[in-house]
């Protein structure tokens, strides 16, 4: 019987960017190779054997290369520059063929801006704080989560499948455990706020939040079935 290869993924970034990223990524069995200019940084990842650390800046072709980023499937750019962080996504695009480029971003101003460039997925923290701040019932959760757990939230991102149960229902309906908010639809890659009326379609992204990260995996469950 054959096995299937892992998936491999390119994380360039920051120590504190990629190591909970990577480490969540391997636990789903995928094969890891993280880009870092930061010597010392690299050392204290390679400590992990399931990483592939390639040390420089991941904005040169020539440290792409190193990195074999033209057999990695998904490269995800986590560096503070904005700027960087397309150069990345547009060199793995265009001179690595890398299938999906995901790109963090600072300025919300740039979203639109970086999906015209061909960035499959763009990803800012702010916008995502924006829709949760803009709905007061969620503001209203919020207040009760933070000092939960030492103040430590989790975020999963999860695609409602063409099976789930949660298709068609407002989110209203799905009667969701208190300790687990839903800030953030991505849809058609626009970003809705949700509501109560709001309505899960085939597709939709969901990232929810809770201080409870054994809530949010009983109800990742429910979003495939």
């Amino acid at each position: 019987m054959m096995v299937s290869k892992k998936k491999k993924i390119l994380l360039v970034g920051s120590f504190s960017e990629v190591r909970s990223l990577a480490n969540s990524l391997i636990s789903k069995n995928f094969k890891v190779t993280i880009i870092n200019n930061n010597y010392e940084e690299c050392e204290k990842l390679a400590e992990n054997d399931k990483l592939t650390v390639i040390y420089g800046d991941g904005s040169k072709k020539f440290v792409l290369d190193d990195a074999d980023a033209a057999s990695c499937h998904i490269a995800i750019a986590l560096t503070k520059s904005d700027e960087a962080n397309l150069i990345i996504c547009e060199m793995c695009k265009d001179f690595f063929h890398v299938q999906k480029c995901v790109s963090m971003l600072n300025d919300p101003m740039k979203t639109e801006f970086f999906y015209q460039m061909g960035i499959d997925r763009v990803v800012c923290a702010l916008n995502m704080i924006t829709n949760i701040m803009e709905e007061n019932a969620l503001m209203d959760e919020m207040m009760k989560m933070v000092p939960l757990d030492k103040g430590k939230l989790h975020i999963v991102e999860t695609t409602i499948l063409h099976n789930s149960a949660m298709i068609g229902k407002k989110l209203w309906e799905l009667n969701l455990p208190k300790e687990i908010i839903i800030g953030c639809i991505v849809r058609d890659d626009k970003s809705l706020i949700p509501r109560g009326d709001t309505s899960v379609k085939e597709g939709d992204t969901l990232l929810m939040i809770t201080s409870d990260i054994d809530e949010l995996s009983e109800m990742k469950e429910l979003t495939i079935n």
